[in-house]
């Protein structure tokens, strides 16, 4: 069975955030790491609008996620803990955040992108050139790097791909050079383009 058709089966042929059945299609949960069942979910064409430009976010559209927020699928329930910290200062979505329960590995999932944060809180990871970087960017050493607790040295010019961001210091980011998760200062590193 092809992924759509995985994601038809597993929600009923509706969107699994509201329930719509019109324009489903999959969306794949930011960062992208796996994509797949575990890492996407059928939604509508008015959700995915709505998920990828906040600007246009209708409030009452999401008073959906009562019913969505106990789905037992990790992307559904990392996607609803999202919109609904969001849209917390409506009030009503804090009552369903309380409510809500992730495991541990979803809740790091979760937390992955930052969109829990205010503005004011998010910490903005910069490459050596002032490039902003997101967690599932690709990025190259610009120097050779000696890893710490190892005696290995990551080369100049190695691509680290997927990184992901630490929340708590905006020179921190980590990613894996071979098979090896190491931790980067984001002055050493330079943001790869898209299509590198």
């Amino acid at each position: 069975m092809s992924l759509q058709q995985d994601l038809e089966k597993r929600s009923g042929n509706q969107c699994e955030l509201c329930s719509a059945t019109n324009n489903l299609s999959i969306y794949e949960v930011k960062p992208v790491s796996t994509g797949g069942f575990d890492g996407s979910i059928l939604a509508c064409e008015t959700c995915i609008t709505q998920i990828e430009n906040p600007e246009e976010v209708d409030v009452n559209h999401w008073r959906c996620l009562n019913d969505a927020m106990w789905s037992e699928f990790t992307p559904v329930k990392v996607t609803v803990w999202r919109m609904l910290h969001r849209l917390k200062n409506e009030g009503w979505p804090q009552d369903l955040l309380g409510m809500m329960y992730l495991e541990d590995d979803e809740i790091r999932f979760a937390k992955e992108t930052g969109d829990h944060l205010s503005e004011s809180e998010k910490i903005i990871h910069r490459d050596a050139n002032g490039a902003i970087l997101q967690s599932g960017d690709s990025v190259v050493l610009i120097k050779d790097l000696k890893v710490k607790g190892s005696s290995m040295v990551a080369k100049q010019g190695t691509a680290v791909r997927r990184i992901s961001l630490d929340h708590e210091n905006a020179k921190y980011i980590e990613g894996k050079v071979g098979a090896t998760q190491i931790v980067i200062v984001t002055d050493y590193v330079k943001k790869m383009a898209e299509k590198e």
